[in-house]
This record gives C-alpha cells, structure tokens and sequence, in this order.
C-alpha cells in the first residue's frame, strides 16, 4: 500500500509550517516514502537524516502502557487494583476509588498538572518546580499535587498526563526498577528499538534534534518542558524504530497478543478527536488504523500503523507546529482514517 497524494500536495504541507524533521511511509519490509526536512540543529546547519532522533511529546504514553501491561503480565498488579495504596500519603487528592485501568485510559478524572482542556499557548512556561529537577520520576511529585478531582473515576474521558505520570510512579514502586530502565529493558529491548531513548534535552548526542518553538530562529524549548522525559511524554524516537516498533507489538513480542488485542479494544469514543481511545493508544474511529502521537513546545509527531497491510506512517517533527499540516495531508489522503483535530480544524 501506499499513501495516494501527490508530490505536489505534500510539498506544500511541508511548506505550509515549514516542516522540519522526518516523514517516513513504511510497507511491510519497504520503505516506499522518505523526507528528511529542515535541520536537526539550525545554528550549526545541521541536518535531518532518516535516523536523527527526535522527541515524540506524548507519543511514548503507549510505552508507558505497554511497561504496565507487562507488570499485569507477570501478576504484579492488576488493571482493577487500586492507586491509592501504591501511592501512600502522596498526591491526596487523587480519588481512593481510581484503578491502574482508569489512569490507562484516560477516565480517572484526576486533576492535571498540564491540563489540556484549559487555555493557554504551547509554549507557554507551564511548570511550577525547575526544570533542571524534573530528571527522574519521583522529582515529578511536588508538580503533581494540588489538583483536585475533575470527576468521578470512569464517568468519561479526559486526557490526562498527570494520569500517566502517576502510572510511571506506580511502575517504579511495584517493581524496584526506575521508569526509564523499565521502557528499555521491557519495551525497547523486546522490540529491538536501537536508538530509541529517554535524553536529557541539557546533554544531547549528535544524532538528536533541538526542539525548536518556531519556524525561524534558534529559540529552543530547554525552557518549557522537564530536562528528562517521562511517563506522560518525552522520549526520543527514530523513524526505523517506530516500524520496528509497530510490528513487535503485533507480532507479540513486547506483550501477549490477548494483552495487545485488551489494549487496542476501544475504550471510549472521543469524537473531539476524531478518534477513539484504548489504553495507552488512540485508534481510528472507523478504520484499526493504531495512533501515537505528541504535541508540545518544539515537538510534533504521529505514527500510525494500519494492520492489515503493516504499513507505518511516521511525522515526526522537532518544531511546535511543522508536522501538523503534513500529517493533516497525510489523513486526508488515506480518507481521513487516521485524521485527528488539529487547531485549524472545524
């Protein structure tokens, strides 16, 4: 299969934000599409190859499932266990009757310390600790607390990345290991993910991008997001690894295939969205087309995966809002079955 647009038209998404980073189509074992636009590090004139890794914002919220599910797996904790004895005297605030399911699925109803549904600008300076602390998992605490509860746990969706930081929380306390070795060792080593990483963005290798707030100029987003990614978002991805990737997954080599098939079930239709949600994955809302996908300051992303054909569709992009348009075209190209709602949307 391959994704019916025309060079012409995706020139000019590429144009329309002046698109930077790497957009790939993979089918199967070939890669039938590859653009590597813009610059990796715009001082240095450094350019996008097809490996340079780039931060996905929210796109490793699916790792973070999958770190989850393999604790379910092995009997650790269970999707209907209980938050609050896991988290002790910490974020009081979180309702006693939130399960591991709720936080997975975006139906917990905790109150969000980077709350999506409120007003504001991407690059806005959002945080209430320094970023520089925010390196490890337990750090995240202090910005955590002081939220009330939204809602009843499982009354409705609401994105929530304060949610998924709790669920790298839980992840480190059930089984002695940090959050970040348990993405390597438990999800990027099972799938054979080679350049794949959580960087801190003050101590990036060659091969990694800037993340830039703008289609011009050098300003970064070191500023505006924690110096190390987590639960909620963050990592590092490359084009070859999200193929790769996609195809573990299905293949069962990260989790059974029940637990694959228990994590792509929709959960709860998002019609904002134009998609629906599973745990830890957004889906098409009329296709089995599987969505990861990130915005943030200096980030922008999708990968989307259609099944039947083990075709992936990779953005990914290392500026707020470069990718948008192209993934946009993207969507619209394979009949909207992988479109989301992005800003300029009706």
């Amino acid at each position: 299969m391959t994704v019916p647009i025309t060079p012409e038209a995706l020139d000019a998404a590429i144009e329309a934000e002046s698109f930077t980073g790497v957009l790939t189509i993979d089918v199967g074992d070939t890669r039938t599409l590859e653009r590597c636009e813009g610059y990796a590090n715009r001082a240095l004139g450094v350019p996008h190859t097809a490996s340079t890794r780039i931060a996905c914002a929210s796109g490793n919220k699916g790792f973070t499932a999958l770190v989850i599910m393999r604790l379910v797996e092995a009997g650790t904790i269970g999707l209907g266990d209980l938050v609050r004895p896991i988290l002790g005297e910490d974020l009081p605030l979180v309702d006693d009757r939130v399960t591991i399911e709720h936080l997975l699925t975006h139906t917990s109803g905790i109150g969000d310390y980077i709350d999506e549904e409120g007003d504001g600008e991407i690059d806005d300076h959002i945080f209430s600790v320094p970023l520089h602390e925010l390196a490890e998992t337990e750090a995240f605490l202090p910005a955590l607390d002081g939220f009330p509860q939204k809602f009843p746990p499982g009354e409705r969706f609401s994105y929530c990345n304060g949610g998924y930081m709790v669920l790298a929380l839980v992840a480190e306390r059930v089984s002695g290991h940090t959050f970040h070795d348990l993405v390597q060792t438990e999800v990027c080593d099972r799938a054979g993910l080679t350049g794949s990483a959580f960087l801190r963005s003050d101590d990036l290798p060659g091969d990694a991008a800037l993340g830039y707030l703008a289609e011009e100029g050098n300003r970064t987003n070191v500023l505006h997001l924690p110096v190390r990614g987590n639960g909620d978002g963050g990592m590092y991805l490359t084009a070859d690894d999200l193929h790769r990737f996609w195809n573990a997954l299905l293949d069962g080599r990260i989790v059974s295939p029940d637990t694959v098939a228990e994590m792509i079930r929709p959960r709860v239709d998002v019609p904002s969205e134009h998609k629906r949600y599973g745990m830890g994955f957004w889906l098409g809302r009329r296709s089995s087309s599987l969505i990861l996908e990130g915005y943030d300051a200096g980030a922008s992303f999708r990968s989307t995966h259609l099944p039947e054909t083990r075709t992936t569709v990779t953005v990914l992009g290392n500026s707020s809002e470069g990718a948008w348009p192209v993934i946009y075209a993207l969507a619209d190209a394979m009949d909207g079955t992988v479109r989301g709602k992005f800003p300029d949307e009706s």
